[in-house]
């Protein structure tokens, strides 16, 4: 199985390809970044519609079709809206929300044709926002109502899963002011246990769906 994870390079979409790997399918990472050399990868802004849509074409030609995708990339800017320049705040908006749906637009072919499946990730601010973080949740609230328009469209044709992760222990969280970064009673999940709820969606036969799912610390306090 061909599986194209975005933000591969790191986080939740490291661990995703690793764990894909274990799996004995084949991890096509996209990323801004380098990600480790052992995957099959092209380095792409998700922000620019035109390079996700090369990224998405190239490594589907390169392995041969699609039979999944997991957005997992996304990133943040934290502050009051009228604090974050609106470059930053509109950036990402275009990583998290239109990154993700161009991705999975340019994939939908190859999907189709092997009745494959999307993972999109959400996060819990994109059901319950918090203050400072209007553009993190503004996106993930669009990720989830994209997400499940997606699946209305797709029924039949191919699956579509909605995760919800809370707060990991990632380098997402590197380089805030203190006041962003989560404390230490938030009892952080490790992305690679994320990961297998990733694994569990992809492994289930056509036509049985995992439409969402919800990961988060038992002490996470954006959820429930």
């Amino acid at each position: 199985m061909n599986v194209l994870i975005t933000g591969g390079a790191s986080g939740l979409g490291l661990a995703t390809a690793e764990a894909v790997e274990k799996e004995g399918w084949k991890a096509l990472v996209v990323d801004v970044r380098e990600p480790d050399q052992r995957f099959e990868h092209v380095t792409a802004d998700l922000s620019d519609r035109a390079e996700s849509e090369r990224a998405v074409r190239e490594l589907a030609e390169r392995a041969g079709g699609l039979d999944a995708v997991v957005t997992a990339a996304g990133i943040d800017a934290c502050g009051r809206l009228e604090d974050v320049p609106a470059d930053d705040w509109e950036r990402v908006i275009k990583v998290n929300l239109l990154g993700t749906a161009s991705v999975v637009r340019a994939a939908l072919p190859y999907l189709k044709h092997t009745r494959g499946k999307v993972v999109t990730c959400a996060s819990t601010l994109g059901l319950r926002p918090l203050s400072d973080a209007s553009a993190y949740s503004a996106s993930k609230f669009g990720v989830v109502g994209f997400t499940r328009g997606l699946a209305i469209e797709t029924r039949g044709e191919i699956g579509v899963t909605l995760l919800i992760p809370g707060g990991m222990r990632t380098s997402f969280f590197d380089g805030r002011p203190e006041q962003y970064k989560p404390g230490p009673e938030a009892g952080l999940n490790d992305p690679a246990d994320v990961a297998q709820a990733v694994v569990f969606a992809l492994r289930q036969p056509a036509g049985c769906e995992v439409r969402e799912l919800v990961v988060c610390p038992s002490t996470e306090t954006s959820w429930p």
